[in-house]
């Protein structure tokens, strides 16, 4: 089971301590992976938290810098559960289920990093389902791309339209977006017209890259103005 690589450059701006904290607990799970589920939720308020981004501050589009101190931690759980992917899957669902909102965003955010296969679908299911739009931001991540289902991502991408989640946040769009997302979307811009309510810029750019659905629907003019 393949996974991408983990950023770590934002750990190597921690102060000296907090990077000594947090290496102390790496080896502590690596020692005794159950450790995670003790300083998992202890990272942020003894490592460091906050926003990467200025124009991201709460982490919609991309991680914080506490997603990726509980990031280093997750990965150093795989690393300890190797031979033992039920038993991290456990545990990552575990994590996951009894965190709170910003956990439970660290945990959709570190699962590209993880050899969890599909294993950890559902937990984007249940993410997609909240109305926390740092919770859908990374619930549509690269994990998404490569795990949801062509109707379950689609409807991932109209659900932060609905909510207004940039559509930056989700990996690959233009990539997987095609005429059936375009015509949802389409779909949602005529409901937004028919309210008297503006389209978002980004339900525009789907449908820009689809001429033809525009057409179809009768959005041409509507759109143009």
């Amino acid at each position: 089971m393949s996974t991408t690589t983990f950023d770590r450059t934002p750990l190597q701006a921690l102060p000296t301590p907090a990077q000594e904290r947090l290496s102390a607990m790496v080896a502590d799970i690596q020692r005794s992976p159950e450790a995670v589920q003790r300083l998992f939720p202890a990272a942020a308020r003894e490592v460091g938290r906050g926003p990467l981004d200025p124009e991201d501050p709460t982490g919609v589009v991309g991680p914080t810098l506490d997603d990726v101190v509980r990031g280093a931690l997750l990965e150093a759980l795989a690393e300890a559960r190797a031979d033992q992917p039920a038993e991290l899957l456990a545990e990552v669902e575990a994590l996951y289920r009894y965190g709170d909102a910003d956990e439970k965003r660290a945990v959709l955010r570190a699962l590209p990093h993880l050899p969890l296969g599909d294993g950890a679908v559902h937990l984007l299911g249940d993410a997609l389902r909240a109305n926390d739009v740092r919770m859908i931001g990374a619930a549509m991540g690269s994990y998404a791309t490569a795990h949801l289902d062509e109707d379950s991502w689609r409807q991932g991408v109209l659900k932060c339209l609905f909510v207004g989640v940039p559509l930056q946040a989700v990996h690959g769009l233009p990539q997987r977006a095609d005429g059936t997302l375009a015509d949802l979307v389409a779909a949602y811009a005529q409901e937004r017209i028919a309210a008297g309510r503006p389209v978002p810029e980004d339900a525009r750019r789907v449908l820009g890259d689809h001429p033809d659905v525009v057409a179809e629907r009768g959005l041409t003019d509507e759109l143009a103005r």
